[in-house]
């Protein structure tokens, strides 16, 4: 069978550039893992929790009085006040502990008020505000609020206190170190299952802190016990 010579280059043009073609994807695939192979890296994550008790409380009472005559309900307001004192200081209280805070009066034929009919006229409220590192005494006190009741004191949307850890900058360092070895465990055995020996650090970044309640449920603000728990994220070099 006779072959036309005309057909020869080009098939010999054709290999030549199949050949090429190849070569040149190997080149590229190898400059990849060259490029991968000089910046190999791993990410890992340490967490560092530590329980904690809330040293600062701040229980607000507020109640109320209300009627018709403004200066009747006011002389019930000023004597719930004195209850409410007297309740306090039997509880153990200094006075530096106890706050008064601002006097509310809502009187309800005003023009603000001018859409509702009937029920008295004023409406006064009064809040005394507690701030002590005493938090153990102030969850005595709110399971004790029943006898400011039977005196016939009107308390008004009682949350309970709110109970503060001040104390974050005392665990911060240690907690911050903890972290730091947890993410460094992390990459050693990583490095390990790799076969590829752990290097240096390459960047390190430090979650904020997260104060939480104790038992992962409620609000943390209404907590006597929390948790503080943070996460540090750290890149180390595979040499």
């Amino acid at each position: 069978m006779t072959t036309d010579s005309r057909l020869i280059p080009a098939a010999v043009i054709g290999g030549l550039l199949a050949i090429g073609l190849i070569g040149g994807g190997a080149l590229i695939g190898q400059g990849v893992v060259n490029a991968r192979a000089g910046d190999r890296s791993v990410t890992v994550r340490g967490l560092a929790e530590k329980d904690v008790k809330a040293d600062l409380a701040v229980l607000p009472i507020r109640f109320t009085a209300s009627g018709d005559v403004l200066s009747d309900v006011q002389a019930r307001i000023d004597g719930d006040l004195a209850i409410v004192r007297q309740f306090l200081k039997a509880q153990g209280y200094p006075d530096a502990s106890v706050d008064l805070g601002q006097l509310g009066v809502a009187d309800t034929r005003s023009r603000e008020y001018a859409s509702q009919t009937g029920g008295p006229r004023f409406i006064l409220n009064q809040t005394v505000i507690v701030r002590t590192n005493d938090v153990d005494r102030v969850q005595t006190t709110t399971r004790n609020l029943n006898d400011l009741v039977r005196q016939g004191v009107v308390l008004q949307d009682f949350q309970g206190p709110s109970y503060i850890f001040t104390k974050l900058n005392d665990v911060r360092p240690a907690m911050i170190a903890e972290a730091t070895a947890a993410a460094r465990t992390g990459a050693v055995q990583f490095a390990k299952d790799s076969g590829a020996p752990l290097g240096p650090i390459k960047s390190a970044g430090q979650g904020s802190f997260e104060i939480l309640p104790r038992d992962g449920f409620g609000d943390e603000a209404t907590s006597l016990n929390k948790k503080v728990r943070v996460v540090t994220t750290i890149s180390y070099r595979l040499k």
